[in-house]
């Protein structure tokens, strides 16, 4: 079994974009990711190696649904994630399309963007992504498919 070092090293950033999906809030995301491995560390159970994403995801989950259950807050996306490689004009358009995504996320019911984002972002299989929602897997098919339309749509009705 690999080391929480090891495990950190190779999921937080999944976990960190995971998060930031659900939250469209990149301090919030940051702080549901740091809890999520504060939690596989003093956790009793042993992590299963072939579900560890599925796991990381679902306490990340739940920590997400816990401080909206405590607050319920949206933000903008915040100006510090930039890329500046690129030209102020197309930055200006990859931001757009950013922001644009996170609202259309933010539209979603939250357990259809939990089920996109774990099968999209993080490439979970079917049965990982109904095993973390706690629902079959054509349920979570469904979820995905019907996620997908309705955010290709937003997309669509936003675009410039």
């Amino acid at each position: 079994m690999d080391s929480l070092s090891d495990i950190y090293q190779k999921y937080a950033p999944d976990v960190y974009r995971f998060s930031l999906g659900l939250s469209g809030d990149p301090a919030l995301a940051d702080d549901i990711t740091a809890e999520t491995f504060v939690r596989v560390l003093v956790s009793s159970k042993p992590i299963q190696m072939e579900t560890v994403k599925g796991y990381l995801f679902t306490i990340a989950r739940h920590l997400y649904l816990e401080g909206l259950r405590k607050n319920k807050r949206i933000t903008d996306l915040d100006d510090t994630l930039s890329d500046r490689s690129h030209s102020v004009e197309g930055m200006a358009e990859i931001r757009e399309s950013l922001n644009r995504a996170l609202e259309g996320l933010q539209q979603l019911p939250e357990i259809d963007r939990a089920a996109l984002l774990m099968r999209i972002e993080n490439e979970l299989p079917y049965t990982a992504v109904a095993e973390a929602l706690n629902i079959s897997v054509s349920a979570a098919k469904v979820k995905i498919h019907r996620a997908r339309i309705k955010l290709a749509q937003h997309m669509m009705e936003t675009q410039s």
